[in-house]
């Protein structure tokens, strides 16, 4: 649940430039962190969901521990490039 958070944390932050007074790159923060964090969260739940599926003798949710930690580690990915983007914009804008 919290990989899909963490992907929807991107659609979620450019439709809020819409709605409210925000700018893009307040959104792309925004998105940096709750991407980033909410990924982080995903991936150890889903390393203790896979260290108890390990101890279990059917492995029921073998495969569903292994989906959520590739959302999480994607929607880590994506936070940490959007804070990259964030990072560069700013180099750019203290440069000028």
């Amino acid at each position: 649940m919290f990989g899909v958070l963490s992907l929807a944390a991107i659609p979620a932050a450019l439709y809020s430039t819409r709605l409210k007074n925000i700018d893009v790159p307040q959104a792309v923060a925004g998105e940096a962190i709750a991407g980033t964090l909410l990924g982080l969260i995903a991936v150890l739940l889903a390393r203790s969901a896979r260290f108890k599926v390990e101890r279990t003798l059917s492995r029921a949710g073998e495969g569903t521990a292994r989906l959520g930690k590739w959302l999480g580690l994607l929607g880590l990915c994506l936070g940490l490039t959007a804070a990259l983007s964030l990072a560069f914009f700013g180099l750019l804008l203290w440069s000028e």
